[in-house]
This record gives structure tokens, sequence and C-alpha cells, in this order.
């Protein structure tokens, strides 16, 4: 009994932590964290476009390897699992986008600078996981379906952190490399950006776990009404025997 108490207990809290950590970021971002002396107030963005950008690419990594666990097991609930941090990362990196621009059009001008590499990568990124729901439901059979799902997770989460890598080593125009050994953020800004990016991550991955349990609920309800709908057939038919 205590055992099945703890279990039921236990998920809450996740959310949570989410809740705190999300209030205790943005007051440090609004009441601690200083004012940037050329953007100002736009500037606050940045505690939420860039913990927002990492975790999106960390999701689509994390989905590849969901993705590996399913071909390594054959388990359809690694796929689930796999299509939901796929899913979620999408939702995340078109959040990406909108504050970028936001941020982008403030501080330089232009919702986009196209000759950035971080900008553009990030873009390549964002365009190549839009296939992912065309290519995985344009396959009937579930089993095929899961399975180029996953090895197209593995590969697409294997060319996020190469071509992170291809970024590092272009040359800088204006994007700022927030994570470089050169970057000298204050201590404020530096605890601040780093609570944020615990925040943002909390959230990630409770909004996984959620949608993993509500998806795998509703198969289950499927698979259910499946076998009772068979189970209904298989009646009726053995009736109609015996009347003949």
């Amino acid at each position: 009994m205590d055992r099945r108490k703890h279990r039921k207990g236990h998920p809450a809290l996740l959310p949570l932590a989410t809740a705190l950590a999300i209030a205790l970021a943005y007051s440090l971002t609004f009441f601690y964290a200083p004012l940037e002396a050329q953007e100002g107030f736009l500037q606050k963005i940045f505690y939420l476009h860039v913990p927002l950008a990492i975790v999106t690419l960390c999701g689509f990594v994390f989905g590849g390897l969901l993705g590996a666990l399913h071909l390594k097991t054959g388990d359809p609930r690694w796929d689930l699992r796999s299509y939901v941090a796929i899913h979620i990362g999408q939702i995340f990196g078109v959040c990406v986008l909108i504050t970028g621009s936001i941020w982008a059009k403030g501080s330089w001008g232009h919702w986009w600078v196209w000759n950035e590499p971080t900008l553009d990568s990030f873009l390549i990124i964002m365009l190549l996981y839009c296939t992912y729901q065309p290519l995985r439901f344009a396959i009937e059979d579930r089993r095929r379906q899961a399975r180029y799902a996953s090895v197209f997770a593995i590969t697409a989460g294997a060319f996020v952190p190469l071509s992170m890598v291809v970024v590092r080593l272009a040359p800088q125009y204006v994007h700022p490399r927030v994570l470089s050994s050169t970057n000298n953020l204050p201590a404020s800004m530096g605890i601040t950006f780093v609570v944020a990016l615990v925040a943002i991550a909390l959230l990630y991955l409770s909004l996984w776990r959620f949608e993993v349990e509500v998806k795998s609920l509703r198969l289950r309800l499927k698979r259910a009404e499946a076998r009772r709908a068979q189970a209904i057939e298989e009646e009726a038919g053995r009736e109609e025997v015996m009347v003949s």
C-alpha cells in the first residue's frame, strides 16, 4: 500500500520542481540580473531564447537515443518516447525562432541575418525535423513506420552535434557565442542563465513525460476497444453458426 501511494505521489514532483524553477529563473531575470549596457531591457529575452535553443538541440539528440533503444529492443514504447521527444523539440524550436527574431529585430534591426552560421544551421536543423512527421505517417504499417522513424531520429540526432561543431569552427559574424570560453558574463547574469537553463530543461522533461503518458493511455484504450470489438464479432460469428 505504501509503495502504491509513493508511486502515485512521485509524478507530481517533476511538475512542482518545474514550476518552482521557472518562477525562480524569471524572478532572477527581472529583479536580479542587471540590464545589459547596449541592449537594455531587450537583453532579458536572452534568458529565454538561449535556454530554449540548447534544450531544443538536446531534445533532438535525446529523441535519437530513444530511437536507437527502439531499434535495439523492438519495444514500441521506445518509439513512442522518441516521437514525443522530437515533437516537444519541434515546439521548442519554433519558440527559439520566434524569440530569436524578436531579439534580432530589436538588436540588429533585421528579423534574420542570412550570413550568420549559427542562425542558418539552426534553421536547417528545424527544416530537417519538419520532414519527420510527413515521412513517418506516410508509412501505414506500424512496425515499419517505427523502424524508419527510429533510423531518421538517429541520423538527424547525429547531425545536430556535427552541425554545432561546424558552427563553432566557422568565423563569427554577429551572433554572440554564449557558452564560449571568451564570454565573460557577470556572476549575476551567469547564475540567472544557469537557473533559466535548468528551468527550461525541467519544462521539457515535464511536457515529455506528460505527453508520453497521455499517448500511452490513448493507445491502451484503442487496443482495449479493438479487442472488445473483435470479441463481439467472434461472439456474433459463433451465434450465427449455432443458428445455422
